[in-house]
């Protein structure tokens, strides 16, 4: 049986991976800074589908925290199959409204201990010639829209970059762009979800479908929704200038409120 570690794993997109590699009967690696959660997250996986379940509590804004899922990440006795970057948050507000402190420590989280724990990940899965990285990254990395798009440009185009020089090694890597999901994301960063239209919403399961299927397929960027992948498809034939005036105002009404 192979082994998936997946960080931001008791909610979410990352719950919902580890329910879907739960059931194709991987094991788990299930990371988080809730250790009661991921408890009972482990206790509910283990039971119903008769996997292993380890739990990693760790903190993926600090360097202990990172520190210690490298350090699992490299166990050759007990090695990681597949990575699912998922840890993440937003900050409430736009720029200057938000201290720089919340600013970096998201950076932290989403490019630091990314590059850090794909490069722990990528380097023991080539030297086995096999396995798998997905950088859970958003469709707002494809927008000029504040600091938490810019963060998750960085994913996609370090992920496709390190895809790129992996080509061969029997290592893929993809970086997954979701649109609004159904999620603990929003509630957590204290931003309004009222106006956001249902049509633009996706079901977290069946995005998490579309996805390992995309990386069986080696995509390097996975869009996966016909909806997203329209409206991605628009994005890049408008200009940047108008761009950018468009999505401040879907921010306003889409955005943290």
């Amino acid at each position: 049986m192979t082994t998936a570690l997946i960080t931001g794993a008791t909610a979410g997109i990352g719950a919902a991976f580890a329910r879907r590699l739960a059931s194709d009967g991987h094991n788990l690696v299930l990371v988080a800074r809730d250790t009661e959660r991921l408890r009972a997250q482990a206790t509910e996986l283990h039971d119903g589908h008769g996997i292993e379940a380890e739990v990693l509590t760790a903190d993926l804004s600090t360097d202990s925290g990172i520190d210690a899922v490298a350090a699992r990440l490299t166990d050759r006795v007990s090695p990681v199959d597949l990575l699912v970057n998922n840890a993440g948050f937003g900050n409430k507000g736009r720029y200057l409204d938000v201290p720089v402190a919340d600013e970096l420590t998201m950076l932290k989280v989403h490019c630091e201990a990314v590059l850090r724990l794909t490069s722990a990940a990528a380097g023991s899965m080539r030297e086995r010639g096999r396995g798998g990285v997905v950088n859970v990254a958003s469709v707002a990395a494809f927008l000029p829209r504040g600091t938490y798009g810019a963060s998750k440009a960085w994913v996609v185009q370090f992920t496709q970059g390190a895809a790129k020089d992996l080509t061969g090694s029997g290592v893929r890597l993809m970086a997954l762009c979701p649109g609004f999901v159904r999620t603990e994301f929003h509630e957590r960063a204290g931003m309004g979800t009222g106006n956001i239209p249902d049509w633009m919403w996706l079901d977290a399961d069946k995005l998490v479908a579309a996805a390992l299927d995309d990386l069986a397929r080696g995509r390097s960027v996975s869009i996966p929704d016909p909806r997203y992948k329209a409206l991605m498809g628009l994005v890049k034939l408008t200009p940047r200038s108008l761009l950018g005036g468009v999505t401040s105002r879907a921010g306003r009404s889409y955005g943290p409120q």
